[in-house]
């Protein structure tokens, strides 16, 4: 077989008069890392923030976690079911750089909650259980900052919750359980809560079914909302529905307990008239699932991924099958514009000792392939991700994945997946060493630029390889606030290339064109990567306003 070198030059060569074409950089199938054996906790809930540290947490009624509060701080909570003097941690900030973590203090109870990070950088996380359903929760990026708590900072109990960043730099907070509504934080002078008939429309008795709704902002500054089987299209502003879209082929549900995932693929030709925005929809658990779980049937999860494009006419879902099936999976874009599925198990539903078969190995799903070839199956982990668990996108490229706690405390001995309080990265195989001498090296801007909206932009990289000046893209991706399989707010945009310049013999500048407005990308902090074929660079941090 020839060398990587020869092999990836005879790829470029090929394709390099089809500038659409994303290159094959690898069938390895990437590989695992065991980061740390223990952060103390079970990572529920993950979002990246811009000083490369991760905020997680789990659940305040747990017990002790295994991880004490340092200088013999305890949280006093009468109302907690589980311990009213707790002093131990369940929150932790993971230092991705350093690969250390240090405990965080969280007063109420976080369990099942959203967030997502707001224009300033800053974390605002909503809701939970018991003391925290109506909680509002803010976490500065900072070396020593710690959670900052608003009691009745929400109109309505928030349990299953989806939050979304709007244009105008507020969140909406979607649904829940027993809400058939949303709200907006901050609050405004406007009605606490405005009905959503649409959630009640979609919840099933006792089952539910369409709650942690996926919730993505449309090109057109309206929702697209997805619960159990359907979707429509919100014009929040004036609590209109627009679009009614139909059933999921088979009509088999997708939202929580039938928990499958969502993303809205890569936004590309920014600048153009009209443009396109796709969802895909991949597994979760045929209907019925959930009670048959509960009886101890444990039915096989799909196997089908569904995709619309929600600006068509007369949008129509096409379904496409997995290698194999998945239920309580994650989707996270990566910087190429590929979406990994990762997590999960293969049959059951979500819920207490409701998973079986854990789904070890990762899956890549390459939108820009025809349909039939779009599905690679990646190297497996060697640890279960059952119920609660967690993934997200770090800014060197590689997807960190925490959690799994399928029961009701921690339990580590004597049940069939025990709790997992672990760490580990996955590295895509476009992160293999071979590859060093095409993986782009951004030099200008530096990170933490502020860049505005539908300018020009000069982005300067050092490529030491051979150069495919067609093959060379600039993405932006929206760090997601990850849990229960959906990561919300998770974006990722395909900067308008408008030419590429040799300065030197390796650096080389690229001019594009940023978003145009709120609407195809709120303000606030992204990742920037250059991508050479399918072989991203190193993020780094911007900030859009």
């Amino acid at each position: 077989m020839s060398d990587p070198y020869t092999f990836l030059l005879s790829f470029l060569l090929l394709f390099a008069s089809q500038p659409c074409h994303l290159v094959l950089t690898s069938a390895a199938g990437g590989r695992w890392q065991l980061l740390q054996k223990s952060i103390g906790i079970s990572a529920m809930h993950m979002q990246l923030l811009r000083n490369d540290r991760v905020v997680m947490y789990d659940r305040t009624d747990f017990g002790p976690s295994n991880l004490r509060l340092p200088n013999g701080k305890c949280r006093n909570d009468p109302t907690d079911t589980a311990l009213n003097v707790d002093c131990t941690a369940h929150s932790v900030e993971y230092d991705v750089l350093a690969n250390k973590f240090r405990a965080l203090t969280v007063q109420t109870n976080v369990w099942c909650s959203s967030g997502a990070v707001m224009p300033n950088g800053n974390l605002v996380q909503t809701g939970g259980f018991n003391d925290g359903e109506r909680r509002v929760r803010v976490f500065t990026p900072c070396g020593s900052c710690d959670w900052q708590e608003t009691p009745n900072g929400l109109a309505a109990i928030r349990w299953y919750a989806s939050n979304h960043i709007l244009p105008d730099g507020r969140q909406i907070v979607v649904g829940g359980r027993g809400q058939f509504n949303y709200e907006f934080v901050p609050k405004n002078n406007a009605a606490d809560t405005f009905k959503l008939s649409f959630l009640s429309k979609t919840n099933e008795r006792v089952v539910e079914n369409n709650l942690y709704p996926y919730v993505f902002l449309n090109v057109d500054g309206n929702l697209f909302i997805f619960a159990n089987n359907r979707a429509i299209l919100l014009d929040y502003v004036n609590n209109k529905v627009v679009k009614t879209y139909p059933k999921i082929p088979g009509g088999q549900p997708r939202s929580y307990p039938s928990t499958g995932s969502a993303v809205l693929l890569p936004l590309k030709n920014l600048t153009a008239p009209a443009i396109q925005a796709e969802v895909l929809v991949c597994g979760g658990a045929p209907k019925g699932s959930y009670i048959q779980a509960l009886r101890g049937d444990f039915v096989t999860a799909l196997d089908t991924c569904a995709r619309i494009s929600i600006n068509d006419r007369k949008p129509k879902w096409v379904l496409e099958t997995m290698p194999m099936a998945r239920v309580m999976g994650d989707m996270i874009l990566l910087p190429n514009g590929n979406v990994l599925l990762i997590n999960g198990a293969g049959s059951g539903a979500a819920g207490w000792e409701l998973g079986r078969n854990p789904v070890l190995n990762p899956v890549l799903y390459k939108p820009d392939n025809i349909i039939g070839s779009r599905f690679e199956t990646q190297n497996p982990t060697k640890i279960p991700r059952m119920y609660h668990s967690t993934a997200a996108l770090l800014r060197d490229g590689r997807v960190l994945v925490g959690g799994s706690n399928p029961h009701a405390f921690y339990n580590f001995t004597g049940v069939l997946f025990p709790t997992e309080l672990s760490l580990e990265a996955f590295s895509p195989g476009y992160l293999d060493a071979k590859f060093n001498n095409f993986r782009p090296t951004i030099v200008a801007p530096k990170s933490m630029s502020t860049i505005g909206y539908c300018k020009k932009l000069t982005v300067q990289v050092v490529i030491t390889g051979t150069l495919a000046k067609n093959l060379v893209s600039v993405t932006m991706v929206a760090p997601a606030f990850n849990t229960h399989s959906f990561s919300m707010n998770q974006r990722l945009l395909v900067l308008d290339n408008e030419g590429m310049t040799a300065l030197g013999k390796t650096r080389y500048s690229i001019e594009v064109t940023t978003p145009g407005s709120g609407n195809l990308a709120p303000a606030g902090y992204y990742l920037l990567f250059v991508v050479h074929g399918d072989v991203p660079s190193q993020g780094i941090w911007v900030k859009l306003q």
